[in-house]
């Protein structure tokens, strides 16, 4: 008894279907891994790399809402500022002696409107809901993707600091002496604040750009492991096309030569 064993041309031509969906799924995909499948040890790294990046991506929101809360509290004490300035300027010229009781009387209205302009801005000064000047504390922010990566914004009861020249009184002549060095108190007490706040926003500005930097080189490194090569796929894409068209090929002739060798088997 003669027979036709075609199985291992029919082995071949599953096996380039095979190869020819995979090289598909690539192509449409842009990834040459996508699953463990196709690199258990690549897909591993491909995992932690991701994780590091879109760690390094929400750091990089957090870094910028740390820039965002300290400049809303260094505008807040640049108002406060503003308005110490101004009451300083006052104390010096309730010390001119020309002045009568209505005089100083007009003085201090204007110094006592500046007063509740300082404790309104302390109350008001707030980021996502959160007090900045109105009580001692810290706020930290996340700036990287791993523990331990943290930037604190100090909080500070500014009230406190300035509880002299909120109780500035012009209204009568032994004033001015008091208030002018409850002023210069005020203003270097407010500086420091807006000094400190100053540098930390420049540490997270700082972080921000090193995380964009560390993201750009970390995305590239996963996308060297996990992305098609378009051009290396299209020509695997061919040459499977072509070894698909060869094993039908031969896998017609070798139905055909069983069908003539049957037909002269069967007379």
């Amino acid at each position: 008894m003669i027979s036709f064993n075609t199985e291992s041309n029919t082995s071949l031509l599953q096996q380039v279907q095979n190869k020819q969906e995979s090289i598909l799924e690539k192509l449409s995909s842009g990834k040459k891994i996508n699953s463990a499948a196709d690199g258990a040890a690549a897909q591993q790294i491909i995992d932690r790399l991701t994780t590091q990046v879109e760690g390094n991506r929400q750091a990089i929101s957090n870094a910028y809402d740390g820039v965002s809360l300290t400049q809303v509290a260094e505008g807040g004490l640049s108002g406060i500022n503003e308005d110490v300035n101004r009451i300083r300027e006052l104390s010096i010229q309730a010390g001119n002696g020309i002045l009568n009781d209505s005089d100083r009387q007009a003085i201090q209205a204007e110094v006592t409107q500046l007063q509740e302009n300082i404790s309104q801005t302390i109350e008001q000064t707030e980021f996502a809901g959160k007090p900045l000047l109105s009580g001692d504390g810290n706020i930290d922010f996340q700036i990287g993707a791993n523990a331990g990566q943290k930037i604190g914004v100090g909080t500070q009861d500014v009230a406190a600091g300035l509880s002299d020249i909120l109780n500035v009184d012009l209204s009568s002549a032994q004033g001015d002496e008091d208030a002018l060095a409850a002023a210069d108190a005020a203003s270097e007490f407010v500086g420091n604040a807006r000094t400190d706040l100053g540098a930390t926003q420049n540490q997270f500005e700082s972080a921000a750009r090193n995380l964009t930097q560390s993201d750009i080189n970390v995305s590239a490194a996963r996308s060297r492991i996990q992305d098609t090569d378009y051009a290396q796929a299209a020509s695997e894409s061919a040459a499977a096309d072509i070894l698909s068209q060869t094993s039908l090929a031969v896998q017609g002739m070798a139905n055909q030569q069983q069908g003539q060798v049957l037909s002269l088997l069967n007379g």
